[in-house]
C-alpha cells in the first residue's frame, strides 16, 4: 500500500498544472496509472495476467475561451489532439475498422493492448452545472457519447 501511494505521489508531483481564464488549476497532462496483476491457481498451476489502467484525462478546452498563448496553447492543442485520437480509436474499434489508429497519439499507443479485444472500458465524465460552462459540458458529453 505504501509503495502505491509513493507512485501516486511521484506522478502527481510530475503532472503539469497551469491556470487559464477558465480554470485556476487546469491539468495540462493526462495522468495514467497501470496496475498489473498476476495470479496463479494453486490447484492446477494455471497463471493469469490482468491489467487495470486508471486514467485521468486532461480536459479538452475551447481555446478562444481560455485565452491561452505560447506553451499553454501548445499544451491545449496537444491535449485536444490526443482526446480526438482516443475518440478515433474507440470509434474505429466500434465500427470494426480494418485499421485502428493507435499510433496517432502517445495516449492511444500506451493503451493499445487495453482498448481492443476482450478488454473493458468505463468512463466517468465530469461536467459543470454552471450555465457559464455550457459549451464545455456539451463538448464533454458529446465526447462521452462518441466513445461509448
Amino acid at each position: 500500500m505504501k509503495q502505491v501511494w509513493q507512485v501516486l505521489q511521484t506522478g502527481s508531483n510530475a503532472r503539469a498544472v497551469g491556470s487559464n481564464n477558465v480554470n485556476e488549476h487546469s491539468s495540462r497532462s493526462h495522468c495514467m496509472l497501470c496496475i498489473s496483476v498476476k495470479a496463479k491457481n494453486i490447484m492446477n498451476g494455471e497463471c493469469t495476467k490482468s491489467k487495470l489502467w486508471l486514467v485521468d484525462l486532461a480536459g479538452s478546452e475551447r481555446l478562444a475561451k481560455t485565452d491561452v498563448q505560447g506553451d499553454r496553447l501548445k499544451e491545449a492543442q496537444n491535449i485536444n489532439r490526443s482526446l480526438s485520437a482516443l475518440g478515433d480509436v474507440i470509434s474505429a474499434l466500434a465500427n470494426r475498422s480494418s485499421h485502428i489508429p493507435y499510433r496517432n497519439s502517445k495516449l492511444t499507443h500506451l493503451l493499445q493492448d487495453s482498448l481492443g479485444g476482450d478488454s473493458k472500458a468505463l468512463m466517468f465524465v465530469q461536467i459543470s452545472p454552471s450555465e457559464h460552462d455550457l459549451g464545455e459540458t456539451v463538448s464533454s458529453l458529446n465526447f462521452a457519447s462518441r466513445v461509448r
